[in-house]
């Protein structure tokens, strides 16, 4: 019976780095974009061997990403749901006029959930969102076997984001009672 050959390290960090980037792109539908000093968790979709972003308006907020020219891109593991690899990518800007616009656009669609009209979508991010589309270079950050034993945990950015009102008042409380220990 026939098998694949195993990609590891040893027979060549580039080729294993690169299939490692590309399964977790395609399985994980979240990552985080690292630019300017601001980690930004995003959802994504991989179309054909790159990472589509789209941002502002309606959308996931990415400030001033059109400006970026290459960024670090953080990706999990879709099974235990920890920091797996870190790659810089290349950013492009995906426009209307562009030839990848179709493609990307439909990807975006089908991948973004709770939509209001699956119609006008590309209409709508084509008026008021940018489209960015970040390709992986062959520079690794993070990998298996050299990941940092840190947290990364950062204080939340400042939001205007609040409840509506006050806590919903809850009338018979169960009263909590203690086990008895004899």
């Amino acid at each position: 019976m026939w098998q694949a050959r195993q990609v590891t390290e040893s027979a060549g960090g580039d080729a294993f780095h690169a299939a490692l980037t590309q399964e977790t792109g395609k399985k994980s539908a979240v990552c985080w974009l690292r630019y300017d000093g601001v980690d930004h968790a995003v959802w994504h979709v991989w179309l054909d061997d790159a990472l589509c972003v789209v941002s502002g308006g309606d959308e996931q907020p990415l400030p001033d990403i059109e400006d970026v020219e290459t960024l670090e891109v953080v990706m999990r593991s879709k099974d235990t749901g920890q920091r797996l690899i870190t790659w810089v990518g290349s950013v492009s800007v995906v426009n209307r006029d562009d030839e990848r616009w179709e493609a990307v656009t439909t990807a975006l669609v089908a991948g973004r959930l709770n939509l209001a009209s699956l119609d006008t979508a590309a209409d709508e991010w084509a008026r008021s969102s940018v489209i960015t589309r970040i390709v992986p270079t062959t520079e690794i950050r993070e990998a298996p076997g050299s990941l940092p034993d840190d947290a990364h945990l950062a204080e939340p950015r400042p939001t205007p984001a609040t409840t509506r009102g006050p806590l919903p008042k809850v009338f018979h409380r169960r009263a909590r009672r203690r086990p008895k220990l004899s």
